[in-house]
Order: C-alpha cells, then structure tokens, then sequence
C-alpha cells in the first residue's frame, strides 16, 4: 500500500517482513478454512461440506473449461488452492491492516508485486513442465517453431509477456484498491468529525466494490493460469 515496511537481511538477501507475515497469516486462513470445512464428511452434504465441494467444482470447472481430456484432473487441486491463496489474500488488507509506528506488518500480500510475481512464475513454470512431461523436450521446443521457425524469438518473447502481465494485472487491480482506501482514510481525518460523516459511506462503497474487485481477480488468475497450460498440454487439432 505503499507503506514503509521492515526488512531483514540474512545471507546477503533482504526480506520483506510484512510480505512474509502477509504470506503465512493467509496461509493459515486457507488451511483453517479448508480443514473446518472438511471435518464429519458425509455421502450427503450440508453445511459447510457444500460451500467446499461447491469451490472444488467451481475451480475444476474453470480448468476443464480449457485443459482437454483427462489432462485436466492433473491440475485441479493446484486451480482450487491457487484460487483460495488469492482470494483470501485480496481481501486481507481490506479489512486487516496492522501498522506499529511508520511500520506496516500486515497487508494484502498481492498489494505487492514481488509477491504476484512470484504467483505468475509458479504458474508459467508449471505449464512449461507440464509441456515437457507431455510432448517431451522434442515436441516442446518444437512448438517455438510454429507456423515458421522465424517467429522463434517471438514465442520466446511472448513466454515473458505472459508472465509479466499475469503478475502485474493482479498487483495493479488489488494495489490500487488499497491506495483508494488510504486516501479514503485519511480523508476521513482531514477535518474533525464531520469529514468521518462523508468519507464513511465512500469507504463502505469502495470496499465493497473491492471485495467484488478481489474475487473477480481471483478468477482471472485461475483462469488465465488453465489457459496457459492448457497451450503446453492440448494437443494440437
């Protein structure tokens, strides 16, 4: 949000303190969301049961959407905790914002693009290994060649592209929600009690409009991310 952070050196590698507790914090809501969900499982489900198999058939649906074939079973729990981690990692810093002194230790991690990025590298990297077990090295680099061996340098270049636009699309939506929150905030303290009357409905709005905002990116992640690998493991018609 573009608050000063703590940071720790060890190894001659710095590390973002509020990242990290940003990363574990929506780690352990995933699991803790997952695990009270999935307790006393029956053949016929209710209550929370089906809030989970609802999500697991949403995701599966958005990797069979574009993964073809059996193909497609390989990726669904990677689509379905993928989906989770974003989502709930959208929404921390909406409503969680944990600042001691000039400090912040606790935000939306994807407000950060180290974080994204490294979401978006995990992705693409899948899918290229995925290509590989698939097509083997042979018919993987082959792709490259396609339709004319001197668009090489240009399908290599779009390699790049995609994870550059995968990582930053989710940095910039979730990021400058937050900041129009800040500024929303701080409006709020800009003039006694009556600016609290103004700028409270506009941050409710907002906020709203950002948890829709968090969701739908989450989709589009997941949805991009079955795309990409669905390019490396669909075979060709």
């Amino acid at each position: 949000m573009g608050d000063p952070v703590p940071t720790v050196k060890f190894l001659g590698l710095t590390f973002n303190i509020a990242n990290d507790i940003s990363v574990i914090v929506t780690c352990l809501i995933v699991f803790l969301f997952v695990f009270l969900l999935s307790r006393h499982l029956t053949m016929k489900p209710k209550g929370g049961q089906n809030v989970l198999e609802w999500l697991i058939e949403f995701t599966n649906g958005i990797v069979k959407g574009s993964i073809k074939g059996n193909e497609a079973s390989n990726f669904g729990l990677y689509a379905f905790t993928l989906f989770l981690f974003i989502f709930i990692a959208n929404q921390l810093g909406l409503f969680i914002h944990v600042q001691v002194g000039q400090y912040t230790y606790l935000k939306s991690p994807t407000a950060d693009p180290i974080v994204t990025l490294t979401l978006s590298f995990m992705t693409v990297a899948l899918a290229h290994a995925a290509g590989v077990r698939k097509k083997g090295m042979g018919g993987y680099l082959k792709e490259y060649t396609q339709p004319f061996a001197v668009f090489s340098v240009v399908n290599v270049f779009e390699q790049f592209t995609d994870f550059l636009t995968l990582g930053l699309r989710l940095f910039g939506n979730i990021f400058a929600g937050e900041m129009l929150l800040t500024k929303v905030a701080d409006l709020a303290k800009s003039n006694g009690w009556l600016s609290y009357v103004y700028s409270f409905p506009i941050e409710l709005l907002w906020q709203g409009f950002s948890v829709f905002i968090g969701s739908i990116q989450a989709f589009v992640f997941v949805t991009l991310t079955s795309v990409y690998i669905s390019q490396k493991v669909n075979d060709e018609e």
